[in-house]
């Protein structure tokens, strides 16, 4: 068994790229599989944040909450100078207010969720950013309708309703984090405990493959259907992801921040909320209803750079030890 997961770690990249391929066909085969797909998206992300947070130690977040340098330069990144980015890239959809939200509600929130997956693969500090979830999710619950009255103006705002966001955060952050540390409760005091966890985590190429089939074949068929008007967005996110990689290792080399650190601060700065705003974005009053497939692209677009960055990554932020 153990030599089945190791071979899987080591082809995850190309599995990944597979899975992604995989969901596309499927969802453009068969469009009517969509609506299955993305009834499954929440239980499969679930899943993977339940193996992703196994994996976790959790005595040490404390100690991550207490690393007031690293907090600190997520939420600066994230919160000043994201939302300044977002700003400049956005005035490309500015004249399309239905573009300009799908836009603004995706990329001014920060992942909180696979995030931590993939800054995991990339040896980054999965652990800091899991002790950061909470936080970010908070600040971004409290600022986002103030860049959208910033951005989009006061009338918009109105018509938003947070209780999705709060119920998606309870459902893919909260459940998952709460099941994961009862797990590795038990598998400090029963037998069966560490099998559990061992299991879980050999789960996890996967159960992230899964998650990626999934998430494609739900969207990929609504966004063919208006890939016309999406296409501009698309420029916009691709830049996105480019220019969030300089900027987050500048910060986190500017806060004197480990190597780990450094890496999770990219994966955080460019990584986006697209799965968990998704609800919100469907919550939208009516005349937004293209505005999910806008999240959903960024979604397609990202899973695709995250792909790349999980190698990328630690070939521009090298461990000078690894690296000898």
């Amino acid at each position: 068994m153990s030599s089945v997961v190791d071979l899987l770690e080591r082809r995850q990249i190309g599995l990944y790229l597979f899975a992604l391929a995989l969901g596309a066909a499927v969802g453009l085969s068969f469009p009517a599989v969509a609506g299955a797909a993305e009834f499954a998206i929440n239980p499969v992300l679930g899943l993977l944040l339940y193996a992703t947070f196994l994996g976790v130690p959790f005595g040490k977040i404390g100690e991550a909450l207490r690393d007031w340098r690293f907090l600190t330069t997520v939420f600066v990144v994230n919160f000043v100078i994201v939302p300044g980015v977002v700003f400049i890239l956005s005035r490309v959809v500015a004249h399309d207010q239905v573009l300009l939200v799908g836009v603004l509600f995706v990329l001014l929130t920060p992942c909180i969720d696979y995030v931590i997956v993939f800054t995991g693969l990339a040896a980054g500090a999965s652990d800091r950013l899991l002790a950061a979830a909470p936080l970010l999710m908070l600040a971004q619950m409290l600022l986002l309708p103030v860049y959208l009255l910033a951005f989009v103006g006061g009338d918009f705002v109105d018509s938003v309703d947070l209780t999705p966001f709060a119920e998606a955060f309870a459902v893919l952050i909260v459940l998952p984090l709460v099941a994961a540390g009862l797990t590795q409760l038990a598998a400090a005091k029963t037998r069966w405990g560490r099998p559990v966890v061992d299991g879980a985590l050999s789960m996890m190429v996967p159960l992230m493959m899964l998650t990626l089939a999934v998430v494609v074949a739900s969207q990929i068929s609504g966004v063919g259907r208006e890939l016309g008007a999406l296409l501009l967005v698309v420029p916009v996110y691709v830049a996105f992801a480019a220019i969030m990689v300089p900027i987050g290792a500048t910060a986190a080399r500017v806060a004197k921040l480990d190597v780990a650190a450094r890496r999770a601060v990219v994966f955080s700065g460019a990584t986006r909320n697209s799965l968990v705003v998704l609800p919100l974005a469907l919550a939208l009053p009516a005349g937004f209803e293209l505005a999910p497939l806008v999240v959903v692209t960024q979604t397609l677009i990202e899973l695709v750079a995250m792909v790349i960055f999980v190698r990328l990554i630690p070939r521009l932020i090298r461990d000078p030890v690894t690296h000898r």
